[in-house]
């Protein structure tokens, strides 16, 4: 099972609706319960013409303990009261790890980029969640809200993803795979994500430049993991 942590927001929300259209449960995740369930009601209607996996909604400490996976999709601000308010439930689990230090978590631009102490979001996450076991992946930092929302749209974008273990990248790498257009390139240690977050306000300001809504990234002359 997976648990998007966060998960009624648009990043959150369009990653479940993407893992369920492709036949993964879910769970959505909110800091209220009764959020949570009005949003997956809501979601079941919006896709009833799909075959769409089992989608239910939790708080985010029951999302976080029951599943097995988990997708971390808050802003930076709410980062680390959101991974501490769950910290006993993320014993040797997955951690897909979304947040992006962007400049809007203190009231600047989101073309740009803050830069934390510990060298990126996923490495703060790692910091906090240190001792229980617990492996994270930076993902899905450069797939954009509107691009998860254009559904049934393919999504024209790669997904950059690093993290030190192996082992939980390539079932990273299958579950992000199983969203239509994707295609997930391995950029090597945790460390990278400090350069991954910071294509995301790269591609903001290109959408504000250009006026689009779907700028995305693809890096070419790579083959799939699998290959």
């Amino acid at each position: 099972m997976i648990s998007v942590i966060g998960g009624t927001g648009p990043q959150g929300l369009g990653i479940a609706k993407r893992l369920a259209i492709a036949g993964k449960p879910i769970i959505i995740g909110s800091r209220k319960e009764e959020k949570a369930l009005k949003i997956v009601e809501e979601t079941v209607e919006e896709l009833k013409d799909y075959a769409i996996a089992e989608i239910k909604g939790m708080s985010n400490e029951d999302a976080a303990k029951e599943g097995d996976v988990l997708i971390i999709t808050v802003p930076l601000a709410a980062q680390k009261p959101t991974l501490e308010g769950i910290k006993e439930f993320y014993s040797d689990k997955i951690i897909l790890d979304a947040t992006v230090p962007l400049e809007t978590a203190i009231g600047g631009k989101p073309s740009r980029f803050i830069d934390l102490m510990e060298g990126s979001a996923a490495e703060r996450t790692a910091s906090i969640l240190e001792g229980s076991g617990a492996k994270v992946i930076c993902a899905f930092c450069n797939i954009s809200n509107s691009h998860l929302a254009n559904i049934p749209e393919d999504i024209d974008c790669d997904c950059l993803i690093a993290d030190d273990d192996n082992e939980a990248k390539e079932v990273a790498s299958e579950i992000i795979n199983k969203i239509p257009g994707i295609r997930t390139i391995d950029v090597g240690i945790l460390e990278k994500s400090r350069i991954i977050e910071k294509i995301t306000p790269l591609l903001i300001g290109l959408n504000i430049k250009y006026k689009s809504h779907y700028g995305g990234l693809r890096v070419t002359g790579i083959p799939k993991l699998d290959e």
